[in-house]
């Protein structure tokens, strides 16, 4: 049998369609036991499983495309045709219940986390909750969370003979419910903090409020992430907590980066810089009576003591908010550390010691501030007003209160005030606040348009699919603000050395000038250079190495149109030395063109191609479609066909006029013989990976057309720019058959190609590739979930019309341009870089600090200038990453529709 003829496609050789099978409801079975490969993940099991296919027929021999993530349904055995759904979501799509076999004859039960416990993302807190009350019901033998099928699912593994399964999903359900309304999830933005100190001083106070589940505060983001008990604890309390300690919470809104007031109200923002100016003054004025006025001793000391109240304002007040809480921090050395100094008469050293850091601190929180305001810049492209259809007229109404469903009209020159889908008009939009893009991009009606992107040609009048809050706008500024929650390796070292570090050094402080005095040392000069050692030692820098690397860095792949999900998947990404491409719809285009039209010699390209169209207009394959679009791209104005026949798994047959025919693989026409000539070409196309459909008409064979999916512009020049950035190995994981993989791959540099693959096998490939390091999948986001949610890094293309792409994956590519990987790749490695640099910093110049004072080679002054110098000298060097911008690619031509008569 040939090679044709194996193939469970429509004509018996390649599966074209853009999407490929999406993972079922309904997964197949698995047994859990000691040789159980699945990969796990947090305190409980991770299971990886593959899932096999979508619930069609038995001998369903099509794949379907959901435009947003629809799950394949299912059809009959009988279903031939090909799908195309494209609808507008409002928010994430739930999926259904499923169910798998489970180790000991029990059974597991999955249930979406998102249905089961809203706003849950992770498996503490809210999760552990709904874990422990349903664990506590009889005949339920273990809940954890799983990842596997590309979203979080509740898995609960039960025995069937004790609970069934109809009882089961209704008491998961209620307790599900009963767990949501108690256990809630709030976020706030945090206004007036100053440095990464004053995030872990919240963190620790609000942890330990009654009915607190957890509590976390990015500084970097300025916000404050809390699970809670709504029984024990009211958010008031919460703020007045925060209050307490002198910062205030604010409710954020959708799609905005930053607060409303924290750049211009509240305290700290306010008189941060003029009290550290006032401090420079005030030293300096010291400074100046103590050498160059006669005045009493007393006068400079004074001016210095009012010099050290004003640049350790904010350290002071959070320095004793830490002694309260029984915590040492950075402010709390550098407090002592000034105090010291003055009790021993060194006022100027305390009082320079407190202006260098509280002017330090003051850059860093404006550095820090000049990053968040870049992630800002995206959500201030979204207008404040649409011009909304009603009736006959057009009104202005505020975002926010435009209703789904509505009609919004957007003149040339204006910003696309909400994502829709476009009713009326043509025009080129200009993508490049959400895709990256430079160049504008054709849109019809039926097209999706984003909420901030610029019409530059026609009016349009476009149908809203999602509110205000929910745009893709919103929901990757939203992201991007939270990605420094998800914390990389070096992220969390640098976070635990320094909560280790202080303390460690408080005591050193004591100990040492203790040993110096028993050494022979002068109490005076012993407490000076134990003074200078907390200077020298300060984790300062450590504490801001990292947020500032990945807040920049996200900024800048945000601005290049990626999405990178946390600083954990920035440093995963760096370590990359193989990746792994789905074929279809990632290096490809994902829809079928016709390639070559080769008439016998008796026909004409006009005939065979017309004939085949009039027949194929009657199906909606994407096969049948390739060929009346090229049908109608020669102008061609094919015959009406008619009693169209789906002849599984070889072609169709149809009525033209009065004569029959058929159009199909060369397995349809084994009944007769086949001209020789015909059979060469067709292996001659196949071999060059197109899909083959022979045309016969009342037994006259007319000739061969060869249609495949196209390579995606530009693909080849980002495979050989990733091998350029030190990709190893390259391998394309395709679910179509060798033949048509190999032509793919030889086409765009990719060093080796694995064909045919479910999608378990693709799972089971990217593990293999695991072993050997880290390995990135690049899918589409939606039916590569599997294996995308196995790699080290899972990259999803077109995230922007893709709510599963923004849902699923690790790093989203927000257009279908591969070239953005690259430069993905690039930016992850240098904010990498940029990290380990930083913490080398950070980190040697204590080292180098901490050992001169302990020789007393410097003095505390220099110690302070050296100490803040290197603070923000990190806090700069992570800025540099702002300034990142994905190069200009070039795409090839993708190949053109052509003529090649058959010869004999």
């Amino acid at each position: 049998m040939s090679e044709q003829n194996k193939s469970p496609s429509r004509f018996g050789q390649l599966r074209i369609q853009g999407a490929k099978s999406a993972t079922p409801s309904l997964k197949a079975a698995h047994t859990h036991g000691p040789d159980c490969q699945h990969e796990h993940d947090g305190h409980h099991d991770k299971h990886a499983h593959g899932h096999e296919g979508h619930a069609h027929g038995a001998a369903c021999d099509h794949e379907h495309r959901h435009a947003h993530g629809h799950e394949g349904h299912a059809h009959g055995a009988s279903c031939g045709h090909g799908h195309d759904h494209d609808h507008g979501h409002s928010a994430r799509r739930l999926h259904p219940p499923g169910y798998r076999a489970a180790e000991g004859g029990g059974i597991a039960l999955q249930l979406d986390l998102e249905a089961t416990l809203p706003g849950e993302t992770d498996d503490h807190g809210r999760f552990e909750k709904l874990e422990a009350a349903l664990e506590a019901h009889r005949g339920i033998i273990d809940v954890h969370l799983r990842r596997d099928a590309g979203h979080a699912e509740v898995c609960i593994h039960y025995d069937s003979t004790l609970v069934n399964a109809t009882q089961l999903l209704a008491l998961a359900q209620s307790t599900g419910t009963k767990v949501a309304e108690r256990y809630k999830q709030h976020t706030w933005f945090v206004r007036g903090m100053g440095s990464a100190d004053a995030a872990t001083v919240i963190e620790h106070a609000v942890g330990k409020l009654p009915g607190v589940l957890t509590a976390s505060v990015a500084y970097a983001s300025e916000r404050l992430v809390l699970e809670y008990d709504s029984q024990v604890l009211a958010l008031k309390d919460v703020e007045a907590r925060a209050q307490a300690l002198g910062y205030a919470l604010e409710v954020p809104t959708a799609g905005h980066a930053c607060s409303h007031h924290a750049h211009g109200g509240g305290l700290a923002p306010k008189l941060e810089l003029p009290l550290v100016v006032a401090s420079g003054v005030l030293l300096a004025s010291g400074w100046v009576l103590e050498r160059f006025i006669p005045a009493p001793p007393l006068a400079s000391v004074l001016v210095w003591a009012l010099s050290m109240a004003s640049g350790g304002f904010f350290a002071i007040r959070g320095s004793v908010q830490s002694i309260l809480q029984r915590r040492i921090d950075i402010e709390t050395m550098m407090v002592v550390a000034a105090l010291g100094a003055a009790v021993l008469g060194a006022w100027f050293e305390g009082a320079f010691l407190l202006f260098l850091f509280s002017a330090g601190h003051a850059l860093e929180h404006r550095a820090m501030e000049r990053a968040r305001r870049s992630i800002e810049t995206l959500g201030e492209l979204r207008p404040e007003v649409a011009r909304v259809r009603r009736g006959n007229d057009v009104v202005e109404v505020p975002v926010a209160e435009v209703q789904r469903g509505e009609r919004v009209v957007v003149r040339p020159g204006d910003r696309v005030p909400l994502d829709g889908v476009i009713r009326e008009g043509k025009s080129s939009l200009d993508q490049a606040a959400i895709t990256g893009e430079s160049i504008p991009v054709a849109r019809k009606p039926g097209d999706e348009v984003f909420s901030g992107t610029i019409n530059c040609e026609a009016a349009l009048e476009v149908e809203v699919t999602r509110v205000s809050s929910e745009s893709v706008l919103a929901r990757v500024v939203d992201m991007v603000a939270q990605a420094e929650a998800q914390k990389g390796r070096r992220q969390r070292f640098a976070q635990r050395l320094e909560r280790t570090f202080a303390p460690l050094v408080m005591g050193a402080a004591v100990v040492f000038p203790v040993v110096l005095v028993l050494l022979g040392t002068p109490l005076k000069e012993a407490i000076l250079r134990a003074v200078g050692l907390l200077v020298a030692a300060s984790p300062c820098a450590l504490a801001i190495s990292t947020p500032s690397a990945v807040l920049s860095a996200v900024a800048a792949a945000a601005r290049g149109g990626v999405l990178v999900k946390g600083g954990i998947h920035l440093e995963l990404l760096a370590g990359v030395r193989a990746v792994a491409f789905d074929k279809t719809g990632t290096l490809t285009v994902g829809r079928p063109r016709l390639l070559t039209t080769a008439p016998t010699p008796d026909s004409t390209a006009e005939e065979l191609l017309s004939t085949a169209a009039a027949v194929e207009s009657l199906s909606a394959h994407p096969l049948a479609r390739a060929v009346v679009d090229a049908a109608q791209a020669a102008e061609l104005s094919p015959p009406a066909g008619k009693d169209l026949e789906a002849i599984h798994g070889q072609g169709i047959r149809a009525k033209v006029g009065e004569d029959t025919v058929e159009v199909g693989s060369l397995a349809l026409f084994s009944a007769a013989p086949v001209p020789e000539a015909l059979s060469r070409e067709v292996n001659r196309l196949e071999e060059q990976g197109q899909t083959t459909m022979v045309v016969r008409r009342a037994g006259r064979f007319l000739g061969v057309l060869g249609v495949a999916d196209t390579v995606r512009p530009g693909a080849r020049q980002a495979v050989l720019a990733l091998k350029e950035h030190g990709v190893a190995r390259t391998v394309m994981l395709s679910g179509d058959n060798a033949r048509v993989a190999s032509s793919i791959a030889a086409q765009v540099g990719i060093d080796e190609a694995r064909a045919p693959l479910m999608p378990a096998d693709k799972v089971t490939a990217v593990k293999e590739l695991g072993q050997e390091g880290p390995v990135a999948m690049v899918g589409d986001g939606v039916n590569d979930a599997p294996a995308l949610a196995a790699a080290a890094v899972g990259v999803a293309m077109g995230g922007a019309g893709s709510d599963a792409a923004l849902e699923t994956a690790d790093v989203v590519l927000m257009s279908d341009d591969l070239s953005r990987l690259p430069f993905a790749l690039e930016l992850s490695r240098r904010a990498t870089a940029v990290m380990r640099q930083n913490l080398v910093i950070a980190l040697g110049v204590s080292g180098v600090l901490v050992l001169a004072t302990v020789l007393g080679l410097t003095r505390i002054s220099q110690a302070v200038v050296l100490h803040e110098g290197s603070t923000l000298l990190v806090v700069f060097n992570g800025l540099r990453l702002l300034a990142l911008r994905p190069s200009a690619s070039t795409p090839e031509p993708s190949a053109a529709p052509h003529a090649a008569p058959i010869t004999g």
